[in-house]
Order: C-alpha cells, then sequence, then structure tokens
C-alpha cells in the first residue's frame, strides 16, 4: 500500500474514534438516568424512602431481647400475640360498634392546595347509607361527660407527673370532648361520614406522584424531632418511633395487600416491595414493635373505663359479644402475666423543662394528624386520619390523664370515635407484628439469596459498560 492508502487508512481510523467517544459517552448516559429513574421511583404514598430523615435511627441485627424502651421481649410479644391478643383483634374489629368510623373525608389541606391524584378505583370510599350504620351512633353525644372526682391517683409515688393507674371512673356515656394532641374532633358532624371499614380494607390504592411524597417529607423532615445517635432525650425519641412504627405498619399492610396484575385485577403479596421498605431495614421492625407495645400499654392503662363504656349498636347479641371480647383483651391472664406493663409512661416528661417539652411534641403531632387532610386519596386519607387519631388517643391516655398542671388533675374521657380508632390501631399494628413473625424470615432468606444470585451475574450494566468500552478500543 502506498502513503496516500496509509494516510487514508489512519484517517479513517481517527473518524472512527471521533464519534466513537461521543456515542460510548451517551450510551453512559443514557444508563445512568436509566438506573436512576429506577432507583427513584416512587410506588406510593405509604413507600417514600426515609433514609433523608435527618433523626432516622441506626440498627443492626434481629430480633431477640427487650423491646427497645419497653418492659416487654421480642419473643413473648410475638407468641402473645400469636396465640391471645391478634385473634381476639380480629373478631373485635368485625363487630357492628368497631366497624363503623366517623370521618371527615372532603377536607381543605391546611398547608398546600390539594394536588393528589389516584388512578384506581380502589382510592374511593364507600360511604355508608343512612340506614345502615347503628342507630345509637346517630344520638347526641352526653355533653355533661364525666364528674370530676373519680380519678383515684397513687400518692408518693416519686413520678408525680405522670400517674400509671386510672382506676373506678364510671362510665356515664359517651362524651364531646377534645383532644389536645390531634387536630381532628368529632364536633363538625354535619361534614363527617360514616365509613364500613371492612368495606375498605386497607391496602395498595396506586396513590404515586409529588403529593403523595411530600405528606411523609413533610412528616419527617418538620414535624419529627431532630436527634443525633447521642441525643438522650427519651421523648424527641418517642415521637420519632411512634410514627416511624406506624409508616412501617402501613407499608406492611399495603405490601401484603397490593395490586399485581391490573388487568386481571389480581391481588396478593409484594414480597419485593415489603423486604425493600421493611424488612431490609431493622429499625423500622423495631420501631413497629415499639409502636405496638406503646398502644397496647395505652390500652391496658384505659381498662377501667374501656370495660365499663357502652358499646351499644341495637344489636343486643353482638353487643354482648363486643363487651365479652373487650373484657377477654384487657384481663387476659397471658398478657397480664407475661407482660403487665408494655411500657413504662411514667419515665417521661420529667425534670424542670418536661411541661414545654410536652407541649412543643404536642404541637408537633397536631401538625402530623392536620396533615392527614392533606392526603390526596380518599382510602388513604381514611386509614390515615383513623391510625393517626388512634395513635393521639394513645398518647392522650398515656399523657393527659392524670397530670399535675395548673388546671389539676384530668378524669379520661374519650369520644365513642377515639376508641373506634385506638382498637382498630392496635389491630392494624398486631396483623403487622403477626406478618413480620410469620413471613419476615422466608422472606428474607428469599430476597436475599436473589440479590446474591443476581449480584454474581454481569449485571446490565457492567454488560452496558463493556459495550461502550470495544466501541472506544476498536
Amino acid at each position: 500500500m502506498g502513503k496516500g492508502g496509509i494516510k487514508e487508512g489512519e484517517s479513517e481510523r481517527k473518524r472512527q474514534k471521533t464519534w466513537r467517544w461521543p456515542l460510548a459517552a451517551l450510551v453512559v448516559v443514557l444508563l445512568a438516568v436509566a438506573v436512576s429513574s429506577r432507583t427513584s421511583s416512587n410506588v406510593g404514598f405509604f413507600f417514600t424512602d426515609r433514609n433523608s430523615c435527618s433523626c432516622s435511627l441506626q440498627g443492626s441485627g434481629k430480633y431477640k431481647g427487650m423491646v427497645e424502651d419497653c418492659c416487654c421481649d421480642y419473643e413473648t410479644v410475638d407468641k402473645l400475640n400469636s396465640e391471645v391478643l391478634n385473634p381476639l383483634l380480629q373478631d373485635l374489629v368485625t363487630t357492628p360498634f368497631f366497624r363503623y368510623f366517623k370521618v371527615k373525608l372532603w377536607c381543605d389541606c391546611p398547608f398546600w392546595p390539594d394536588d393528589g391524584m389516584c388512578r384506581l378505583r380502589d382510592c374511593s370510599v364507600c360511604e355508608c347509607p343512612e340506614n345502615e350504620f347503628p342507630e345509637p351512633f346517630k344520638r347526641p353525644y352526653n355533653i355533661a361527660g364525666l364528674p370530676s372526682d373519680n380519678l383515684i391517683c397513687q400518692e408518693g409515688k416519686p413520678q408525680a407527673a405522670v400517674d400509671r393507674t386510672i382506676d373506678n371512673i364510671a362510665f356515664r356515656g359517651w362524651v364531646e370532648t377534645n383532644n389536645p394532641w390531634t387536630h381532628d374532633d368529632d364536633t363538625d358532624s354535619g361534614e363527617m361520614t360514616y365509613v364500613n371499614l371492612q368495606l375498605n380494607p386497607e391496602r395498595y390504592t396506586g396513590y404515586t406522584g409529588a403529593s403523595a411524597r411530600r405528606i411523609w417529607d413533610s412528616i419527617y423532615s418538620e414535624n419529627c424531632p431532630k436527634y443525633s445517635s447521642g441525643e438522650t432525650c427519651p421523648e424527641k425519641k418517642v415521637l420519632y418511633k411512634l410514627i416511624s412504627g406506624l409508616h412501617s405498619s402501613i407499608s406492611m399492610h399495603i405490601a401484603g395487600d397490593y395490586l399485581l396484575d391490573e388487568s386481571r385485577n389480581q391481588w396478593g403479596q409484594n414480597i419485593e416491595l415489603m423486604y425493600d421498605r421493611i424488612l431490609r431495614h431493622p429499625d423500622r421492625v423495631r420501631n413497629m414493635y415499639f409502636t405496638y407495645l406503646f398502644v397496647l400499654r395505652a390500652v391496658t392503662k384505659a381498662t377501667a373505663y374501656l370495660e365499663q363504656a357502652e358499646y351499644d349498636t341495637g344489636n343486643h347479641a353482638e353487643d354482648l359479644k363486643t363487651q365479652s371480647l373487650i373484657k377477654q383483651l384487657l384481663y387476659s391472664p397471658k398478657l397480664q402475666t407475661a407482660c403487665p406493663v408494655p411500657f413504662d409512661e411514667a419515665k417521661l416528661w420529667q425534670g424542670q423543662g418536661g411541661p414545654e417539652l410536652k407541649q412543643q411534641i404536642q404541637k408537633q403531632f397536631r401538625n402530623i394528624s392536620a396533615l392527614m387532610d392533606c392526603v390526596g386519596c380518599e382510602k388513604c386519607r381514611l386509614w390515615g386520619k383513623l391510625q393517626v387519631q388512634g395513635l393521639g388517643t394513645a398518647l392522650k391516655i398515656l399523657f393527659s390523664v392524670g397530670n399535675q398542671d395548673k388546671e389539676g388533675d384530668q378524669t379520661l374521657q374519650l369520644q365513642r370515635n377515639e376508641v373506634i380508632a385506638l382498637v382498630n390501631l392496635l389491630n392494624r399494628l398486631s396483623e403487622s407484628v403477626k406478618m413480620v413473625h410469620d413471613m419476615g424470615p422466608d422472606v428474607e432468606r428469599l430476597m436475599e439469596d436473589q440479590i446474591a444470585k443476581a449480584s454474581a451475574k454481569p449485571g446490565r450494566l457492567r454488560r452496558v459498560l463493556d459495550l461502550a468500552f470495544s466501541f472506544l478500543v476498536k
């Protein structure tokens, strides 16, 4: 070949290299965009990632020994829940009294214009016609409430700021009373409607997008008390762990009842989602157990009140069944023997700054309660409002009764809706804990095996990078 031919060959190779570099770069950029879109995609309101929350906890290991900051161990909780509490709660929430929840579904978001979008018909809530829900529920509340001298406190105990018992309260009918921990109440009944919870199960709804992400982002970034790993303030940690535990429980239910194939209306368990959003984060599971024991403690503390409450729906046989199930729950010998005080609330709000700290955290939880009005999916809003109200009721029972303050001691007064929310929340948490215990180990092994197999093979990223490199070296 002559010199002219050699020069032409060299020029051709230079031209090929000139376009190979930008082509390879374009391939890498497109791949990066694809990978980024896959890892950052949002799968719904209750599955937003929480790694950005500055107060997230670090956790390692599995679930043995004492539940953190509680008075019961994991093994006992699992045994009690499976053998006693979960079966009772499953029966209890199907009774007429606990089946109907009064809720304000159409609310203006107090923080931003409502821009929620929901693409599934399962987002909508089936409301009860006037003739379906129990006739006694239509009666007005007893405004007079309970007498103020029925609370008997423990005298002389060192933790005087919080009374740990509620004894000898004579029930005088459901009352209309505010909860200092929550934004909502039952007073504006004209805008509220009864919903049959059995017809509106908590499950995946397809609620996605910026509106969905914004709810949990606001809860964690604006209302979650920030603390470092060395923070010793237990009250701030309690609020975060309660919200994290509730979040994990909600996510567990949606992963457990997921729309796998919309075209065939096929529902089932999404184990990948269950693993990704809950099970591979031990701190989230631990917080779920914590929240369960916290709410269980509120129920047991209110034993005398709940035992004497009127579970009247006009169906005498069902009302007797409800009363019996409540007593079985409150006076379970196994519960009283194995875990009599699931959580010790008396150790909180101590010290000179206790009252101010309590007001601060109360305000933060009220904001979280108000954020439920911003949820753009009806069914998500229903279950969000019910469970936040249930958690607010637990906070009210544990921290707003028997406190020595300027107003004097307060007697426990609960609205019917608060009791319904409290028991349904306890059941939801109980179900989540049972799913973790029953399914968790198998799901973790399956997913970890899949991850190990995938990592042992050349991945898509490696193949594309090899292809891009091949362009450069030719």
